[in-house]
């Protein structure tokens, strides 16, 4: 049997995906990063904090939010000056994917560190691999604007596109953009992931309208969502 051989490397920052719920979703790989580097960095300390001590891993920590980005990654970029490494971790999922870090990875790259890829858990490829869908293009749009109009807007033209798309929308205004959907394009296909990975789960599928009336009859809406929305189909003319 091969045996797996980790390289760590000093001066170089770790991007590290973590679990999106369930905790067990966690790779060896990650584990090894965090016992392995000098210093975590994080978008909260109190929620990196309560996943390292599930698995029993000590170590100085930095917080590197959204809104704090560039000035919490120049922090950072002074621990790899001093030839320590670093792993980046966001609360859930992967870094840079409607999470902080993608600044941090920028700041470093250009600051000549390396830069390297611990993946992981995603909620976009998690929803993805059990919505059924088909066809090569899919647009990761992440959150949409919470402004009425600035949500519909982007809506039509991501419908108008004609590829499928993903959203991530918070329990507060699920219904306001199944509600969208519906008005703007009542029958195309959607997909709906909540609590994706966690107790909770739960995988809903139907039309736009049909999601609508669903969540819209509902005594009360909880849990994280991810929005899985079918492309148009073409006719043989728009494909030549």
């Amino acid at each position: 049997m091969s045996k797996v051989v980790y390289h760590w490397f000093v001066s170089t920052l770790y991007v590290v995906a973590t679990p999106i719920g369930n905790l067990g979703d966690i790779t060896f790989r990650a584990i090894e990063t965090f016992k392995s580097v000098d210093v975590i960095a994080c978008e909260d300390t109190r929620h990196t904090l309560h996943l390292l001590t599930h698995f029993g891993i000590r170590k100085p920590l930095v917080s590197c939010r959204a809104r704090n980005e560039e000035e919490a990654s120049g922090k950072v970029l002074a621990i790899l000056a001093k030839g320590q490494s670093v792993a980046y971790a966001s609360d859930a999922g992967t870094p840079g994917l409607s999470d902080p870090g993608s600044v941090l990875v920028r700041m470093a790259r250009e600051a000549g560190y390396t830069v390297v890829p611990i993946p992981g858990a995603s909620a976009f490829a998690s929803l993805l691999s059990v919505s059924g869908g088909v066809g090569k293009t899919v647009v990761f749009e992440g959150f949409l604007s919470p402004k009425a109009g600035r949500r519909k807007s982007r809506l039509r033209e991501l419908l108008e596109r004609g590829d499928a798309f993903v959203l991530y929308e918070s329990p507060f205004r699920i219904l306001k953009l199944l509600t969208d959907l519906a008005e703007i394009e009542g029958d195309r296909s959607v997909v709906v992931g909540r609590e994706l990975t966690k107790l909770h789960e739960e995988i809903v599928t139907g039309s736009a309208v049909e999601l609508r009336d669903d969540f819209a009859s509902r005594n009360k809406i909880l849990g994280e969502f991810s929005v899985y929305v079918t492309g148009k189909k073409r006719s043989t003319s728009d494909q030549e």
